[in-house]
């Protein structure tokens, strides 16, 4: 097992070995930009939940400004936030889906941008459903953007959320779709 068997409590390591992340107890295994920089930075921050030590770089390899690293290669990953654009290459590469990036910027509303590998994909200016880490609903949101930073099929969501929310959200569902 890993070293961080050592650091979750046995009654709650079920949870997190189920690969849903709790922000509560788990809050040092999340990567989080410091709050002055977050609400300063137009185009967002990168949020990486990736709490396994496991052999995976490609948010550290995708990186063009070298804000990711991942040292050595089964390391959690460490962001220098001062680098980060919000480019969002490492949210489309990311296998696990860990990587978001996250804009507090709009004073009425923040943008959590999400991956997204499913069909139907949602249109601009569509209403969402958006989902926590178990996949519950929590909160409908507008689609704003839908991009495919690197050309690989994985597209990258923009949705407008409302203030408070952009830690919860981490997917979201298509109404109608199945």
């Amino acid at each position: 097992m890993s070293k961080l068997s050592n650091l979750i409590p046995p009654d709650e390591q079920v949870s997190f070995w189920s690969g849903v992340l709790d922000p509560e107890s788990n809050l040092d295994l999340i990567s989080v930009p410091p709050e002055d920089l977050w609400r300063e930075k137009r185009a967002g921050l990168v949020v990486i939940e990736c709490p396994q030590e496991i052999p995976c770089n490609p948010c550290h390899t995708s990186c063009p400004t070298g804000a990711i690293k991942v040292e050595p290669l089964t390391a959690i990953p460490k962001v220098n936030y001062d680098l980060c654009t919000g480019c969002t290459i490492c949210v489309s590469k990311c296998p696990g889906l860990a990587c978001f990036v996250i804009d507090k910027t709009p004073a009425d509303y923040s943008i959590v941008k999400l991956p997204y590998e499913m069909y139907p994909v949602p249109k601009v200016g569509e209403v969402v459903d958006c989902l926590d880490r178990t996949g519950k609903p929590v909160v409908e949101g507008e689609v704003l953007n839908v991009t495919e930073p690197s050309r690989d099929g994985t597209k990258v969501i923009w949705v407008k959320v409302p203030k408070g929310f952009e830690m919860t959200v981490r997917a979201i569902k298509v109404k109608g779709g199945e």
